[in-house]
């Protein structure tokens, strides 16, 4: 007996998130997006948005197609993670394709924040004739798609704060190096930073700890590495300024970059709202995602700003009985795990929200 249509809609889109997340970290500042092209029961097409400035999981979906296949499209039902976009950029509409190839019903999760869009593919589409129907396991479209419709909604990266803690709310002990994670919960952070854009520490993580800020222990492109350092006291033979990689270094003062190839100086107005100052310079830069790893200090700028949307806090069953206390936050529970002994706990910013448009 066949299955009831949301059922099946929700089948079929379950495959296009699994689709679309083989984009995480290599598609920026696009979104992840994921397209199943269906026939009578029968999937003849799928595709994803695979790398920045190529096509869209539309065009892949389509051009996937088996020659024999193709007669089928004026008869099939294309699923989409996220409105197709209906402008011009790096490529065409695809908007444009999904009318050029006669399908007549498209079936979507969630809507596009980029103000170009936002309903306006959908509307095209109707015009058209085509039977649109969007809201499809809207919530979890729009958490795939958080970073860039924050992004494009908000004009600021999506931000995630991340930090460890004791047993006991600590941190660590001012001038030490101590790691609280296992290896495991290591694995995992690296893994979100091979998926985000970008990752900053403060002047004390970089002085204390030396991190490379890389993605070493996943897969993937390692992000943009930040560093605020207001005076410029950071001795240059730390990591961070080994040009290894892009990165940035937020400052007073008014420094030439000669030497460096892929380090650049920022100077900000340190009276002013740092945190706002850090969002708005990477979103001009087309950064729609922002890992904030430390230390306390720094972390507590962004949460007093209000400028997070989640917080990865994992905790460990150590104590330190004294120390570096950890950021004070609170926010709606999206998901605990525990890692190898270790506890991770995701929370989400409530107050923020997360940008969207009414399907």
């Amino acid at each position: 007996m066949e299955k009831p249509t949301e059922n099946r809609h929700e089948l079929y889109m379950r495959r296009c998130f699994d689709l679309a997340r083989l984009g995480a970290g290599r598609v920026s500042p696009n979104p992840m997006v994921g397209a199943v092209i269906v026939h009578a029961g029968r999937i003849i097409g799928e595709g994803r948005h695979e790398v920045y400035g190529t096509a869209h999981a539309e065009v892949n979906a389509v051009n996937s197609v088996a020659e024999t296949d193709r007669k089928l499209l004026p008869e099939s039902t294309i699923y989409v993670s996220l409105e197709p976009c209906c402008i011009f950029g790096k490529t065409p509409p695809c908007t444009n394709l999904i009318l050029e190839n006669k399908i007549p019903e498209v079936v979507i999760s969630c809507l596009d924040a980029t103000p170009e869009v936002a309903g306006n593919g959908v509307q095209i589409l109707r015009d058209a004739g085509v039977k649109v129907t969007t809201g499809i396991l809207e919530k979890e479209g729009r958490d795939l798609a958080r970073f860039r419709n924050t992004f494009a909604g908000k004009n600021r990266p999506y931000i995630l704060l991340k930090f460890a803690q004791s047993a006991d709310g600590f941190m660590g002990k001012e001038g030490e190096q101590i790691w609280l994670t296992n290896a495991y919960s290591k694995r995992k952070v690296h893994k979100m930073r091979a998926e985000t854009d970008a990752i900053l520490v403060g002047t004390n993580t970089a002085a204390t700890d030396n991190p490379q800020l890389n993605s070493r222990y996943w897969s993937g492109r390692p992000p943009l590495r930040l560093v605020i350092d207001r005076t410029l006291r950071l001795p240059q033979t730390l990591n961070l300024f080994d040009d290894s990689q892009p990165t940035l270094v937020f400052t007073e003062k008014d420094i030439s970059t000669e030497g460096f190839e892929r380090t650049r100086f920022i100077t900000l107005d340190f009276s002013e709202n740092v945190p706002r100052q850090i969002a708005e310079t990477l979103a001009g830069g087309n950064v729609t995602s922002l890992i904030v790893e430390g230390g306390a200090q720094t972390l507590q700028s962004f949460i007093d700003a209000g400028l997070w949307d989640e917080a990865h806090i994992f905790t460990v069953k150590k104590r330190l009985n004294d120390g570096i206390a950890a950021p004070k936050i609170s926010g709606e529970v999206k998901n605990r795990e525990e890692i190898a002994g270790d506890e991770l706990t995701v929370l989400l910013n409530a107050e923020a929200g997360l940008a969207s448009v009414n399907s």
